[in-house]
């Protein structure tokens, strides 16, 4: 089975991180590690994360950053060093809040393992009948909104570039996180415009998917507030601009 690195960008999360889940899904599957990366928490996340790595220490790596640089940053910084130990196959990004739950994780796998030309799977929280969305009403209709401008933006088809539940083949790390992003909030979508860049708008079609999700849901201490969501038009035009004229 191929080794997977699964990072996981931390801010504050001292009484939302779910230890003892990650802990049980690594040890269940053993060619799965979590990297967890401390973005300059100022609570317990450090000491809670290098206890995590105490109990586990074949499977859960620590990274901390000296300060808070946004989670774009962390799970850039967190994915370029999974990438520098040369010893994963693929590599991918996961919420803290695990309102995505880790047992998603293979249904993602599944798509790279199934198809070589697929090298990106996204989940998507797809409301549908089967599964178990429990998405907030007003968030939802922004998050329509928001995809609804995200794939005008990249000219590609896309429901959910949003969810924080991603996972893609090693060798893409440096194309898809070698530089810095242009938002802090945004970098999903800006993945997809570097990859966009890299292969054509064709080669994207075949080589991203985006999977439904079975489960998920709002967990409560989120991050984005009202300033990064009116922030985002702005962000988006930054993406247009720096990504569209190339």
């Amino acid at each position: 089975m191929p080794e997977v690195c699964l990072v996981v960008p931390c801010y504050n999360e001292a009484d939302r991180l779910e230890g003892d889940v990650v802990l049980a899904f690594a040890g269940a599957h053993p060619a799965y590690h979590v990297c967890f990366v401390n973005d300059g928490s100022g609570d317990g996340t450090a000491a809670m994360i290098d206890a995590l790595k105490a109990r586990d220490p074949a499977r859960i790596q620590t990274l901390h950053l000296a300060r808070n640089g946004g989670k774009a940053e962390a799970v850039r910084q967190g994915v370029l060093h999974a990438a520098a130990a040369k010893r994963f196959d693929v590599i991918g990004y996961w919420d803290a809040d695990l309102s995505t739950p880790l047992d998603e994780l293979p249904t993602l796998l599944a798509e790279l393992d199934a198809d070589p030309r697929c090298l990106l799977a996204m989940g998507a929280r797809l409301k549908r009948l089967g599964s178990r969305i429990d998405r907030h009403g007003a968030r939802h209709v922004l998050g329509r909104v928001f995809a609804t401008a995200a794939s005008l933006i990249l000219d590609l088809p896309v429901y959910d570039s949003q969810c924080g539940a991603k996972v893609f083949r090693a060798a893409l790390a440096d194309v898809l996180f070698g530089e810095p992003f242009s938002t802090p909030w945004l970098f999903d979508v800006e993945l997809l415009a570097r990859l966009r860049n890299h292969l054509g708008k064709e080669g994207v079609l075949d080589a991203v998917v985006e999977v439904p999700l079975r489960q998920w849901r709002d967990v409560g201490g989120s991050k984005l507030g009202p300033m990064q969501m009116a922030a985002a038009p702005a962000g988006l035009m930054r993406i247009y601009r720096r990504y569209n004229s190339r």
